[in-house]
């Protein structure tokens, strides 16, 4: 037994060596300062760009054409908001969810945050717990520490006193004291903690298709930007402060200046809105994860079934008399000083021992060995686990019984011996225990919302198979019979039976692990929920780590997503949120390509043709407000439960690079029937730049329709509002005069219009043409029961 009494370090003392900066300091868990947020947010390449252009326009003394320098500030405070609003959320989640040590000071035991760890701190180790700092053992019982997460040595390591811990690594069994001798940037794995809170867009396929778009955009603007200000600033007959405005009219909607914002903005919205569910969001890119998962292996208990256990009967075998047995279970409760939920319940259930006896030897539970066992003084050694590992024949099918029941079934038994290698020897049966587990209420609802997405759930449990099977049967949504694992003893047929069967029992935590790697080998996106600490090697290597709030620390600490009340029903909005972030982005995505793609050729044509460029940077500016801007915002929140798929770029360009090179074909066309560049200074010339814009605008508000699809009322009321604006903004006299419009010449504006169709019926026809090219389902309308179901966005269009 670990000596709790070892008296740890004074007030005094805490204080000394907080002075001294020997305390485990650990960095943000949100990642940033805010300092850095707005300095990142601020001091960008966009934000440079536009700067640039804004001080150009201004020396000309238009201030209405710098009306584009708004979107430094709005792109800066908006993702400043956001980022902030996140980081608020998360660290208060942070402190809900974060594991705290019991450590050992002179004036008693309490829990502190790891913050405030100290050199020389005593700190108690209990199974699922993580070790926070490196340390030396000055007390053991039967201590068993994991390593694997630092040193890849699988086995789990006995610890005796005078024996180091280090940081990262989680206990498996036993329990035990150590003192810290390592804290902070010394401990061997002082940034794994840090890293399990940290608020940051790690590599990802979306972030590097985004960044694949922005480097394609760069060899767009750089060429072309160079041509149009060498053009621009060299044609005969323009003065200077209009060919200083026609260069940003050309450069300026080049620039993607939203893609990034609203990409930062949808994932801190994202990280938002699952806090309010209580969900903590321990990776960013985390929410990426969510919306490509395709399998989710998920525990039976504390999963499916509610966390605490009741002791339903208590079967005598061998003509054993019922009280002999109650106090042979009430001394292996009360010689357990950290007794798992089983034996709990059992504990609750037979009270205190009417004999109390002395032990003197013990084998804490693990789930490699399915039981656990003391020795008495005395009265020999006694066992309790798995019947199908400690008993054969009659009582081995008698349990079996029991568990095709539904019931948790453990086998009380007189042993050889509970230490060594032979452990326990023979068993001697002397009485059955049957567990009842309370399936969730919630947890046939959200099984059948996982099967109605395609994604494929496999129940994964150390429980006996049919058990598990009994469970999943009443629930009446994952179809198959049991595996039982034992019967995996080679990794082609574990690999073979994952692919092929959805419920699992007595599977241990190496085969858990195997399990998940065997389903990523295969292609699938894989999830994994636990809460135990067998759970720990499985949840670190999936795809998707999902822990339980009161789960052991150790899982908590791994996963990438903490469900802090417990809920596995909260994981449908979990994965529905990341399926929307994922998928608005990408709907997004194909609007700023489209623009940038259509003002890049544009520009190239007035190059090649060596004509003024037909707009001002007032009108580029208002044609990005209800074209992209307040549409792609409002699109980036809607709902959207696509599941993700790769090939984020390739689908991108082909919605973006043909619609773009229409709209800039017949924008140019327009102006040049119109007589672009021949009426210089004059009336005319504000009346070739309105009806050129207003085919330009028609045109690209008709991709913002294609974009929008699958239709709903509210999307279709989105394109309409476009139209309804620029309408008003061309027709209102006084927005027309602010904005430098002339509609007054009808001929000019009906060439215009009629051209915008011309654009609009060719982006139509190039959409159906890459449904039918690239076997993309052209899907005009969504599910009527879009209102209660989040449905699909891009990817669904290919």
């Amino acid at each position: 037994m670990p000596d709790t009494q070892t008296p740890g370090l004074t007030a005094a003392e805490v204080a000394q060596r907080v002075a001294d900066g020997r305390v485990n300091t650990l960095p943000s868990r949100s990642g940033r300062t805010v300092g850095q947020i707005v300095r990142d947010n601020v001091f960008t390449r966009i934000n440079a760009i536009l700067a640039v252009l804004l001080v150009v326009v201004l020396t000309t003394g238009s201030w209405i054409n710098a009306a584009f320098g708004l979107l430094i500030i709005a792109n800066s405070a908006i993702g400043i908001i956001q980022e902030l609003r996140a980081k608020q959320t998360l660290d208060s989640l942070a402190v809900v969810g974060e594991a705290q040590p019991l450590v050992h000071r002179a004036e008693g035991a309490q829990r502190l945050p790891r913050e405030q760890v100290v050199l020389d701190d005593i700190i108690e180790l209990a199974p699922g717990d993580q070790v926070v700092v490196d340390g030396e053992i000055i007390s053991a019982d039967y201590l068993e520490v994991d390593e694997s997460l630092l040193t890849g040595e699988a086995d789990p390591e006995a610890k005796h006193v005078g024996d180091s811990v280090m940081s990262g690594s989680f206990t498996v069994a036993g329990s035990g004291l150590y003192r810290a001798t390592k804290v902070g940037a010394d401990a061997y794995a002082a940034q794994l903690a840090a890293e399990a809170s940290k608020f940051t867009l790690v590599h990802s396929e979306l972030q590097a298709g985004i960044n694949k778009i922005l480097r394609f955009i760069t060899w767009l603007l750089i060429p072309v930007g160079l041509a149009t200000i060498v053009v621009q600033l060299t044609l005969p007959g323009v003065a200077w402060n209009d060919a200083l405005l026609g260069m940003a009219g050309a450069l300026v909607p080049m620039v993607p200046e939203g893609l990034v914002l609203i990409t930062s903005m949808a994932f801190a919205l994202g990280v938002i809105r699952l806090g309010r569910q209580k969900v903590l969001v321990q990776e960013l890119a985390a929410i990426e994860g969510l919306a490509r998962v395709d399998v989710v292996c998920a525990d039976k208990t504390g999963t499916l079934t509610e966390q605490g256990m009741r002791c339903q009967r208590i079967i005598p075998l061998a003509e054993t008399p019922e009280p002999a047995v109650h106090n042979v279970l009430a001394n292996l409760m009360a010689a357990d000083p950290h007794p798992n939920a089983s034996l709990t319940a059992i504990g609750d259930a037979v009270g205190e021992p009417s004999q109390r006896w002395t032990p003197t030897q013990r084998a804490p539970f693990t789930s490699a060995k399915k039981w656990s066992g003391v020795e008495f003084e005395g009265q020999g050694s006694w066992v309790l686990g798995a019947p199908d590992i400690l008993a054969t024949g009659a009582v081995a099918s008698q349990a079996e019984e029991l568990a095709s029941g539904g019931l948790r079934v453990l086998l009380l038994g007189k042993s050889d011996t509970v230490t060594g290698e032979n452990a326990p020897g023979g068993v001697e049966a002397v009485a059955l225990v049957g567990l009842e587990q309370r399936v969730r209420p919630d947890a046939r609802a959200t099984l059948e919302y996982f099967r109605d997405q395609d994604v494929t759930v496999k129940v994964i449990s150390g429980d006996n198979a049919r058990s598990v099977g009994a469970v999943t049967s009443a629930l009446g949504v994952i179809t198959g019979d049991p595996v039982d694992a034992r019967t995996l003893d080679t990794p082609e047929k574990l690999s073979e039976a994952v692919a092929d069967h959805n419920v699992f029992g007595r599977v241990t935590p190496d085969q858990k692990r195997a399990m998940v790697i065997a389903l990523q080998q295969r292609g699938h996106t894989v999830a994994m929920t636990g809460d135990g600490v067998n759970d720990v090697l499985a949840l670190k290597d999936a795809d998707l780590g999902v822990a339980m709030g009161s789960g052991a620390p150790a899982t908590r600490a791994v996963a990438k997503i903490v469900l802090l009340d417990d809920r596995f029903a909260t994981l449908p909005s979990v994965v529905g949120e990341g399926r929307r972030v994922l998928g608005n982005i990408e709907r997004v995505a194909n609007l700023f390509l489209t623009k940038t793609v259509y003002s890049a050729i544009l520009a190239l044509l007035v190059v090649l043709w060596r004509v003024p460029f037909p707009f001002l940077p007032i009108h580029v500016t208002i044609t990005g407000w209800f074209t992209i801007g307040i549409p792609a915002f409002l699109l980036s929140l809607a709902p959207n439960n696509e599941r993700a798929r790769p090939g984020f770029v390739q689908r991108v360009m082909r919605i973006g690079l043909p619609a773009g090179g229409i709209v800039a074909v017949t924008t140019f066309v327009t102006y040049l029937i119109l007589g672009g560049g021949h009426h210089l200074g004059t009336p005319e010339s504000t009346q070739v730049s309105t009806a050129t814009l207003a085919c330009l605008i028609v045109g690209a508000t008709w991709v913002l329709s294609v974009v929008a699809r699958p239709y709903q009322w509210s999307r279709i009321a989105l394109v309409a509002a476009a139209y309804a604006a620029y309408v008003a903004i061309f027709l209102m006299p006084w927005t027309a005069h602010l904005f430098q419009l002339d509609t007054s010449n009808s001929a000019m504006m009906s060439t215009g219009l009629v051209m915008g169709l011309v654009a609009a019926v060719l982006v139509e026809a190039s959409w159906w043409i890459r449904a039918k090219v690239f076997g993309a389902p052209a899907r005009l309308w969504a599910p009527r029961d879009a209102a209660t179901t989040p449905e699909g966005g891009s990817p669904a269009q290919g």
